[in-house]
C-alpha cells in the first residue's frame, strides 16, 4: 500500500471512529432523556434526530471510504453502492434540515415577533415532534434519483462509463446541468434559511446587549446565562456546519458536473463532508451541563472506609 493511501486511511478512519462515538454517546443520552422525562428540554428531540442524521452519514460515507482508502475494492456490489448513496444522500439532507430547525428554533425563542404562532406552537413536543418528521419527507423522495444514476464499481460497469468514487461509479443524465440545480436547490435554500435565522439571532443578542447594558454594570457576573450559553452553542454549530457544507457543495457540485475529477477531489469532499458531522457532537456535550452529570453519575464512587481504630 502507498504511504499517501496509508496516510488518508488513517485519517478518514481516525475522523469516522471519532465521530461515531460521540455521535452514538449523545444518541444514547438523548434517548434516555426523552424516555425519562429527566431535565428534558425542547430541543433535545432535534438534537436526538440530528445525531441520528450525523451518525447515518458516518455510516453510509466514512466507513466505506475508510475501507476504500486502505486499498479495499469491489467490496460494494450495484444493490450495495445503491443503498450507500442513497442513505448518504438522504442523511445528509436531513441534517440540513434538522440544522434549519434547530436555528429557526432558537431564533423563534429569543424573538418570538419572528413569528407568534410558531413561538406557541414551539412548546409543545408533539408538534417539534411533527417538525421533525417533515425533515424526512422531502429527502426520503428527492434522494431516490440516487437510485438510478450510481452503479457498481467502474471496473464492473465500464461499458457504461461514468463518474467514480473510490467504490460506486454514477451516471448523469443528458441534462446534468438542470438535474443539479434540482437536485441541489434544497441545500441553497437551507444554507439562506440558515444566514436569516443567524442574522436574526445576531441581531437580537447585539439589541439587547445595548439595552440591559447599564443595567447591573456593577455587578456583572463572569458566568453567561442559561439562554446564552445554548444560543452561542446554536450559533457555532450553525456557522460550523455552513462553512463546511457550503465547501462540501461546491465541490459536489463541481464533480458532478465535470467528467474526471480525480481521486484527490473525491477525498477532499468526503473529509470536508464527515467534518461537521464529526466535530458537532462535542460541541454539544462540552456546552451541556446534563452530559457532565450523567456521566458523574455514570461512573463508580470510590466506596469510603472507615479510619482503622487501634487497638489497644
Amino acid at each position: 500500500m502507498a504511504s499517501g493511501k496509508l496516510e488518508i486511511g488513517i485519517v478518514f478512519f481516525i475522523q469516522t471512529a471519532v465521530g461515531i462515538l460521540g455521535n452514538l454517546f449523545l444518541l444514547c443520552f438523548y434517548n434516555f432523556t426523552l424516555l425519562t422525562g429527566h431535565k428534558l428540554r425542547p430541543t433535545d428531540l432535534i438534537l436526538n434526530q440530528l445525531t441520528l442524521a450525523n451518525s447515518l452519514v458516518l455510516f453510509s460515507k466514512g466507513i466505506p471510504q475508510t475501507m476504500a482508502a486502505f486499498g479495499l475494492k469491489y467490496f460494494l456490489d450495484d444493490t450495495g453502492c445503491k443503498l450507500v448513496f442513497y442513505s448518504h444522500r438522504l442523511a445528509t439532507g436531513v441534517s440540513f434540515s434538522t440544522v434549519c430547525l434547530l436555528n429557526g428554533f432558537q431564533a423563534i425563542k429569543i424573538d418570538s415577533s419572528v413569528c407568534k404562532w410558531m413561538a406557541f406552537r414551539f412548546r409543545s413536543l408533539k408538534f417539534i415532534g411533527f417538525c421533525c418528521f417533515l425533515c424526512w419527507i422531502p429527502h426520503l423522495l428527492l434522494s431516490t434519483c440516487i437510485l438510478v444514476i450510481v452503479n457498481g464499481p467502474l471496473d464492473s460497469k465500464s461499458r457504461r462509463g461514468g463518474n467514480s468514487s473510490a467504490y460506486c461509479s454514477w451516471t448523469m443524465p443528458e441534462n446534468s446541468s438542470v438535474y443539479t440545480v434540482i437536485y441541489f436547490s434544497p441545500d441553497f435554500m437551507s444554507l439562506a434559511f440558515m444566514l436569516w435565522a443567524s442574522g436574526t439571532v445576531v441581531f437580537v443578542l447585539h439589541r439587547h446587549k445595548k439595552q440591559v447594558q447599564h443595567i447591573h454594570s456593577h455587578r456583572r457576573s463572569s458566568r453567561p446565562s442559561p439562554e446564552a450559553r445554548a444560543t452561542w452553542t446554536v450559533m457555532i454549530l450553525v456557522s460550523s456546519f455552513f462553512a463546511f457544507y457550503s465547501v462540501y457543495t461546491i465541490m459536489t457540485v463541481w464533480m458532478t458536473l465535470v467528467a474526471n475529477p480525480g481521486q484527490w477531489m473525491v477525498n477532499s469532499s468526503v473529509l470536508v463532508s464527515s467534518c461537521f458531522v464529526a466535530f458537532a457532537p462535542f460541541v454539544l456535550i462540552i456546552s451541556d451541563t446534563r452530559v457532565h452529570q450523567f456521566c458523574s453519575a455514570c461512573l463508580p464512587r470510590r466506596t469510603s472506609f472507615p479510619n482503622p481504630v487501634a487497638v489497644p
